[in-house]
């Protein structure tokens, strides 16, 4: 039997799409169903690896944990990861085929369409509900003839269509209106209800331009979903501006820790488990802002590596960097910013960049080399002897890189990685200095271990002069188990401000 589907497409970008849809899943999750989420294509920098090395947007990957599962690629067949402003690889069934210019990529689509048929059928005949993402606007009229991921993908899931619009952005009515207008008949006729999103006031005042909207569009408003701060659900490829919690003054009592926004940052969620810490405040710095006085620097993952570092050094980081160094400020690399602590790194075959090599910062002995194999698994690891703290706890995370670091000299590194995939290993990663000052490693998802997260938060606590806690990890629930409590916050919040009952007639099932 084949599953009941219903799609999620939006007004425009960075409407609340990914959201909407993890909470319907949560929601339906909670009901009793067996649902699962799609995207035939995303396009964004945060990625996940997958327990069989393939690689996906984390976006679906929260809407995957949201309805209890496993990610799998089929649930993002496609992603699409940019490297430059007319540039990217591309990812098929978590799998790189290659660097694309826009234009050779627009060719080359009509190729993809079978292997979105193929994994979202897949899906389709081992669920009850399935969840459609859509991408970005249908409206894109300039893109509608290769369109594989909006009105095409719910053509070929033969499935119903709600519409999300971002009233914090202003002109919602008119959002919605033009979106539906640039829509064909049959289009319109798919789509079955309208979703406001991220509404801030009085919804008395609010529901006189509802009234005329549903009779204008001859559609009904589903729901209006309030603006939220207080429930913590990952962003799928931009920081949310909000989440900067302190300027560039130290906030008195806690941690402080900055975090470069690098031109094309990747994985930035690597950060979200420090976020939620109490005694620790974390900001980004886009290029251009100035640092304040971090206890820790963190210079993330990035998907240009090289042209990533020549911009961090001509907006003058690299002395900035050194010098916070000598006032008491670690550093850290992760990933692509783990390769920029080096001494050089090379791209002989233009993997990420134009460039062939570029001289990296200086603050580890080490030299990277990009090759076009990407090395993606979920890995366990743990510390070797360090600074920081002694805990030999096993650690779990994930790589994603091309790069191959070589350290030279008395660098030793930081951690012992014992399996990737499913096979047994014995790997050394990373690096770090005898003070602990400076550190590094390819191993993303690190701090989601309470055990490594704790202890190293409790590290920069001591040489802070702060009180440290007594019992690490002591009855402490796991990230993950953060992280669901967040989905049911979130499908409690969705529920209350959703008609789901017209939804499930929209869906065609009974509400269990």
């Amino acid at each position: 039997m084949m599953a009941k589907t219903i799609m999620i497409q939006g007004t425009g970008s960075s409407v609340g799409k990914s959201v909407i849809v993890a909470a319907l899943c949560r929601i339906f999750y909670q009901d009793g169903f067996r649902v699962a989420p799609f995207k035939a294509q995303n396009m964004a920098l945060n990625s996940f690896i997958t327990k069989d090395g393939g690689e996906m947007g984390r976006a679906q990957v929260v809407q995957a944990e949201a309805c209890g599962l496993e990610p799998t690629v089929d649930m993002n067949p496609i992603l699409i990861k940019p490297t430059s402003e007319v540039g990217s690889q591309i990812i098929v069934r978590g799998k790189p085929i290659g660097n694309m210019q826009a234009q050779e990529y627009r060719n080359y689509k009509s190729k993809l369409i079978s292997v979105v048929k193929d994994s979202f059928l897949k899906l389709a005949g081992n669920y009850e509900v399935i969840v459609i993402e859509g991408a970005g606007s249908p409206a894109e009229i300039n893109l509608r003839e290769d369109d594989i991921v909006n009105m095409r993908m719910a053509q070929i899931a033969d499935c119903p269509v709600l519409l999300v619009g971002d009233i914090d952005k202003g002109g919602v009515f008119a959002w919605i209106v033009g979106t539906l207008e640039f829509l064909t008949k049959e289009e319109r006729e798919r789509v079955k209800g309208v979703i406001i999103n991220k509404f801030r006031g009085d919804k008395e005042i609010l529901q006189p331009g509802l009234d005329y909207l549903e009779k204008k569009i001859e559609k009904p408003v589903l729901g209006v979903i309030p603006y939220f701060r207080d429930i913590r659900i990952e962003e799928e490829d931009s920081v949310n501006s909000e989440k900067n919690k302190y300027d560039t003054q130290t906030a008195p009592g806690k941690i402080n820790i900055e975090v470069l926004y690098l031109p094309h940052i990747s994985n930035f969620t690597d950060f979200d488990p420090l976020e939620r810490e109490k005694d620790v405040s974390l900001r980004y710095v886009k290029m251009g802002e100035r640092l304040g006085e971090p206890d820790l620097l963190i210079i993330p993952g990035s998907k240009n590596t090289l042209d990533d570092l020549y911009c961090l050094k001509k907006f003058g980081y690299q002395k900035e960097i050194s010098n916070r160094l000598k006032k008491g400020t670690v550093i850290a690399g992760i990933c692509g910013g783990y390769q920029m602590l080096g001494r050089e790194i090379y791209d002989p075959e233009h993997t990420e960049s134009s460039r062939e090599k570029i001289k990296g910062l200086g603050l580890i002995n080490g030299v990277t080399t990009l090759r076009p194999k990407k090395i993606t698994f979920q890995i366990k690891a743990h510390l070797l002897s360090n600074p920081f703290f002694d805990n030999r706890d096993e650690l779990s995370g994930y790589e994603i890189h091309t790069g191959e670091t070589v350290l030279s000299g008395d660098e030793k590194p930081l951690f012992k990685i014992n399996k990737r995939g499913f096979t047994q290993t014995d790997i050394n990663d990373g690096v770090v200095s005898k003070e602990g000052m400076v550190w590094g490693t390819y191993i993303h998802g690190i701090f989601d271990n309470n055990s490594f997260r704790e202890s190293f938060i409790n590290f920069l606590k001591s040489k802070k002069g702060l009180a440290i806690s007594s019992c690490v990890n002591q009855n402490r629930i796991s990230y993950q188990e953060q992280k669901d409590r967040e989905y049911d916050k979130l499908a409690c919040l969705v529920r209350d401000n959703l008609d789901m009952d017209k939804i499930y007639h929209i869906l065609g099932i009974e509400k269990r």
